[in-house]
């Protein structure tokens, strides 16, 4: 451990950067009611460009973002309802009209897709974990340039029909939709947890969780 005595002090320019770095990680949560506007030009592209970061065995780069802007969002919104039809012939109406709404007015929406090597010597599962890496990585960026992000998923993000029509056919897939935009207003961060519940320190014999027990 470093002695008290030998750490940067909170006025120096690399100590303090670091301290704004872990609040703003500290306080990121899903951001559900989002407005305009969403970032663009150079502004998306650097915090896309952070997916780049993500821990990635074997450099393969699964992660795939298609872009839905504008009039665009009108049709992926009438492609999710069709595939949420197509799971489910008796969906109540009032579920399609919050998916319809939700998909056509979110001021970006990025179709998050895995571009899946199954013949790789790199196992699937962790292709997949790379791909949520990066879109961790995504939704921290947004949050540390003032934006907000909701990652959402459901029973469409894993029809192999919609997938395909959105341009990830077999063996690719899709590992949800995140929608960007501004928060429509300020809001409390809520509540963190405690995390001491799901550490445990390995001493020899098989560990145990608090977060188990409960």
């Amino acid at each position: 451990m470093v002695p008290p005595t030998s750490r940067r002090s909170e006025t120096d320019p690399v100590s303090k950067h670091h301290h704004t770095a872990l609040e703003t990680l500290l306080s990121r949560a899903s951001a559900d009611t989002l407005v305009k506007p969403a970032p663009k030009g150079e502004e998306l592209e650097a915090i896309l460009s952070t997916a780049m970061r993500a821990p990635d065995h074997g450099k393969l780069r699964p992660w795939r973002m298609a872009l839905v802007r504008g009039e665009a969002r009108l049709a992926l919104a009438e492609r999710v309802v069709a595939s949420m039809k197509r799971l489910d012939p008796n969906v109540p109406e009032q579920k399609i009209e919050k998916r319809r709404t939700r998909f056509s007015t979110m001021p970006l929406t990025i179709v998050l897709g895995m571009h899946l090597r199954p013949e790789d010597k790199i196992p699937l599962l962790e292709q997949q974990l790379a791909v949520g890496a990066a879109a961790m990585n995504i939704l921290n960026a947004l949050h540390a340039e003032g934006y907000g992000g909701l990652w959402v998923s459901g029973d469409i993000a894993y029809d192999p029909e919609l997938a395909t029509e959105l341009g990830f056919p077999p063996p690719h897939a899709l590992a949800g939709f995140i929608f960007v935009g501004t928060p429509e207003k300020d809001r409390e961060t809520p509540k963190r947890r405690s995390v001491a519940p799901y550490v445990a320190d390995w001493t020899g014999a098989p560990v145990s969780f608090e977060a188990d027990k409960q």
